[in-house]
């Protein structure tokens, strides 16, 4: 079935408030018109409300790039999903692969901050994805089946409809190995499945499954051709208009 493609920049810890502004202000004229592809930024806390403002009146809709699941409380440096939800933000990242790596995000930690997101009324987006220790020893499908059991637990059908996953394969990210079109595809293929298994074919075929292995302009035709690949979580090429607006373009053909 056709699902709408969807383009997501996470900048990631870059871009003050004016830099964020003058960035979306690049963009807004490059991608107006296009509706093929829902168009998101993430930008750091500090710089959603000016990016709010300057993304208003555009296709240009904006998330953050993590959230608490507790609603206040005694958490030193967290934002709550009513904080993001009072600053503008209606995407919110979760479990990407640098909060597991740097910040001890666990499965059970993304499953309670995906709850705080649908309770919310923000939109998902689930990272999963391995290493390149658990590719080279052969454990992907067991990594990204116990990450999407441990991170969706509790999920019903109707909840999972507004959930985006986003694979990463952390290997192929800033590390000079290659993930090939057919590679990623695979991948893609696998986590489709497992969700059939977890919520049904008819729910499972309407799930929008990102790709974040090092999107580029170059290769976003050949990815987005893929079957089960429906968009991207892009960091690099997101920080740079031209970059992103190119990227966005080839992504829908």
């Amino acid at each position: 079935m056709a699902r709408k493609v969807i383009i997501a920049g996470n900048w990631k810890m870059n871009n003050t408030a004016p830099e964020g502004s003058a960035l979306v202000e690049a963009l807004k004229p490059l991608v107006a018109g296009i509706d093929a592809a829902d168009i998101v930024v993430c930008p750091p806390f500090t710089t959603l409300n000016a990016v709010v403002e300057t993304a208003c009146n555009s296709n240009i809709k904006v998330g953050a790039q993590n959230l608490h699941w507790a609603e206040s409380g005694a958490f030193t440096g967290e934002i709550s999903a009513a904080m993001l939800k009072e600053a503008g933000a209606t995407y919110v990242i979760i479990g990407h692969s640098e909060r597991r790596q740097y910040f001890g995000e666990t499965d059970a930690t993304v499953n309670q901050r995906l709850r705080a997101a649908l309770c919310s009324g923000l939109i998902p987006i689930v990272c999963v994805g391995e290493t390149l220790e658990e590719r080279e020893g052969e454990r992907t499908d067991n990594v990204l089946s116990m990450q999407l059991s441990g991170g969706l637990a509790g999920i019903t059908a109707s909840e999972m409809a507004d959930i985006i996953i986003a694979y990463e394969p952390i290997w192929a990210i800033g590390t000079g190995k290659t993930a090939t079109p057919e590679m990623a595809e695979d991948t893609h293929c696998f986590i489709r499945g497992r969700l059939i298994e977890m919520f049904g074919a008819d729910l499972a075929e309407k799930v929008r499954i990102q790709y974040g292995g090092s999107m580029k302009p170059e290769n976003a035709a050949e990815l987005l051709a893929q079957p089960n690949i429906d968009g991207g979580l892009i960091g690099g090429a997101s920080l740079k208009a031209a970059s992103f607006a190119a990227l966005i373009k080839n992504a829908i053909g």
